[in-house]
């Protein structure tokens, strides 16, 4: 169940001056961490959807049909539209936009991680989707697309892992057309009380453990459950988004806040 968040100051260690020399809990030197990452999504790749099923219990697919709902893409196709889907590799959110919208809507989907990028490939074309949806190898703070370019801009759990996130989110601003709309979903801080406890027992005791049990490497998971720690909290990733010159700024909690659902437009 999601419950609009309310306004409130909240005090958190959760800095984002610390984002692009943490990799989860270890600080690393200065342009190191986009490897690190890097590394971390090509031992996952093949096995991205499990990660995401540990990760949220299996939540996540609904979190993502609630984002596709509040994007609304149009069914009519009377008007080319498009989207972008940064860090989507697997093209997760992008299929089901396209599908979402009756197949009238192109999607552009962005990641860094070429291994991510194969899996996206892949899966588009055993959906027969490849028309449809394209896969670009880039990075989120250096869009390799033209200014006013797209009418949507989206990223799951994706917006943690980039070094410089509010340089990513000025990226957004600049690509979408007036009148775009930006939508982030990302693991977020538990804001139940007894929740919280709960979610951390079992995000540090358990998800490294299963993690190693299917893939064989439990590190990845490690870092994974770390950098949801690090990421800051609703209100001040929302308050990152304006200063990125997003306007109407709002989120959503899901599930407690164990995930919240940002959006924004580029008025």
């Amino acid at each position: 169940m999601a419950q609009d968040a309310p306004i409130s100051q909240r005090s958190s260690t959760r800095a984002p001056e610390d984002m692009p020399t943490s990799f989860g809990f270890t600080t690393v030197g200065e342009g190191q961490k986009q490897a690190l990452v890097d590394d971390v999504f090509h031992k996952v790749a093949a096995r991205y959807d499990v990660m995401n099923d540990l990760m949220s219990a299996g939540m996540h697919r609904v979190w993502k049909d609630a984002m596709v709902s509040l994007l609304a893409p149009p069914k009519s196709g009377g008007r080319p539209w498009t989207l972008l889907d940064v860090a989507g590799g697997t093209g997760d959110i992008s299929t089901r936009v396209v599908r979402r919208s009756g197949e009238t809507v192109n999607a552009v989907v962005c990641d860094i991680n070429e291994s991510m990028l194969a899996v996206g490939r892949d899966r588009a074309e055993k959906a027969g989707l490849s028309d449809l949806i394209t896969f670009s190898q880039g990075n989120a703070e250096e869009l390799p697309f033209p200014d006013k370019h797209f009418d949507a801009y989206t990223i799951a759990f994706g917006i943690r892992n980039v070094p410089d996130i509010p340089k990513a989110l000025r990226e957004a601003h600049r690509v979408l057309k007036r009148g775009g709309r930006f939508l982030c979903l990302e693991f977020s801080e538990v804001d139940v009380p007894l929740l919280d406890k709960v979610y951390d027992a079992f995000s540090f005791n358990v998800i490294p453990p299963i993690g190693r049990m299917v893939t064989g490497d439990g590190e990845p998971y490690r870092y994974l459950v770390e950098s949801i720690r690090k990421f800051p909290h609703q209100e001040r990733f929302a308050e990152m988004i304006r200063e990125a010159g997003f306007e109407r700024v709002t989120y959503r909690n899901y599930s407690g806040g164990i995930a919240a659902l940002h959006a924004g437009w580029k008025l």
